[in-house]
């Protein structure tokens, strides 16, 4: 009973940062990975990077970006940090 008294501070504190620091992160990443399989034609989106942009060709991994008119690059599609 003693040994379960003297953990007990540290299941808490474990707890605690679980449901503080884990849950959320893991959360965050599953949204980030939905956003990431649900890109279409024609989103617009901004790179890990900062570059806006908008999808105009999407092959397997890799995406083409128009950032200007008649201006386009390539990009992984893990670069995209955000939906506009």
């Amino acid at each position: 009973m003693e040994a379960l008294q003297q953990f007990l501070p540290l299941i808490v504190i474990f707890g605690i940062f679980y449901f503080i620091l884990i849950r959320p992160q893991q959360q965050k990443q599953k949204k980030h990975k939905a956003m990431l399989g649900n890109m279409q034609k024609g989103d617009k989106v901004v790179t890990i990077g900062g570059v806006y942009g908008i999808i105009k060709e999407i092959k397997n991994d890799t995406l083409t970006l128009e950032i200007a008119k008649d201006v386009f690059i390539n990009t992984t599609r893990n670069a995209i940090g955000q939906k506009r």
